[in-house]
């Protein structure tokens, strides 16, 4: 029997869908904003079940944040959603302007990110998002695993006082965390303890990296697993523990190497313990049309990909 199981897939998208009309029936300071993608973003609950507190601003995203800004002023927890490279590249301005400078407390949700966006090809597969928003100060960046942790961290975002981008896909994803977790936010989340080598991984590469790491203990190698979920603020601590028990550190992400979690963590190593380390990731190159777990073979994310560059590190 495998060592990490599912019962079933579903998106992570929907899992912000399903949070969202959670935190809206827990907070009437809750409001949502969408443009236009209602449907792709999983908001239709939320509007049926609070249509005074749903706002579809069409197709204007660089509008639709600034109105969300100038509702934190009244007080309300708005709610951004439209696809990943409408959230940021096509409306940084806005961002950097009206929300990351201005403190608000806009939460800016975005779908369909990554490579496994899949057939809608390069120019809607964003894989620089995580390093625009990670540089702008005081914006927080969070990218689940699977449905169960999106469901969660949209749940607990809505706690926390400050600009929050919050990262999610469209594909049906294996579900392999607990259902109605608590998420807690800047804590990494370690699956499993190991000696040799250190998995780092992020949103959909923590399941590759699990079928990795189940792979590699096959062939005697001790493996440590660990979920970074919130890639800003850092989780060091868990890090620099976990290096300096295995002195081999791999990342994996569904984003450019430059820009992403690896870079993050790469620098982190680099200021407090030098530690050989390897990256997977997108390497300076956009995507193209084709169905996920394809896309993930073909640009090196996938768990043959994460065994094989693992091997040669502990070699070294």
């Amino acid at each position: 029997m495998a060592k990490y199981e599912y019962t079933e897939k579903k998106d992570t998208r929907s899992g912000f869908g399903d949070g969202l009309l959670e935190v809206g029936k827990m907070n009437p300071n809750v409001v949502a904003l969408c443009a236009d993608l209602t449907g792709s973003l999983k908001m239709n609950a939320f509007q049926d079940a609070f249509p005074e507190r749903f706002f579809q601003a069409g197709i204007a995203e660089a509008n639709m944040m600034g109105v969300a800004a100038g509702m934190t002023i009244g007080g309300k927890i708005p709610f951004t959603g439209t696809f990943a490279n409408f959230s940021t590249g096509r409306v940084y301005d806005q961002i950097r302007q009206s929300i990351a400078y201005s403190g608000k407390n806009v939460k800016i949700c975005a779908s369909h990110a990554g490579l496994t966006l899949g057939e809608d090809g390069a120019t809607h597969q964003i894989l620089e998002d995580i390093g625009l928003m990670k540089m702008l100060p005081g914006m927080m960046v969070i990218n689940p695993c699977d449905y169960n942790q999106t469901k969660a961290a949209t749940i607990a975002i809505a706690e926390h006082e400050g600009p929050v981008y919050l990262r999610f896909g469209r594909p049906k994803w294996p579900v392999f965390t607990p259902e109605n977790q608590k998420f807690e936010i800047g804590k990494a989340f370690t699956f499993q303890e190991g000696n040799d080598i250190s998995l780092i991984a992020t949103g959909h590469c923590v399941w590759e990296s699990l079928k990795a790491a189940e792979e590699l203990e096959a062939e005697g190698y001790s493996v440590e697993v660990i979920n970074i979920h919130t890639i800003k603020p850092l989780d060091e601590e868990a890090i620099l523990k976990s290096a300096q028990k295995t002195g081999k550190v791999l990342t994996a992400e569904e984003h450019q190497m430059h820009g992403g979690l690896g870079d993050s963590v790469a620098q982190l190593l680099a200021r407090k313990l030098p530690t050989p380390m390897e990256m997977i990731a997108v390497n300076d190159s956009f995507g193209e049309s084709g169905k996920p777990e394809e896309l993930f073979e073909k640009y090196g994310l996938s768990s043959k990909d994460i065994v094989a560059k693992a091997k040669r590190l502990l070699s070294k």
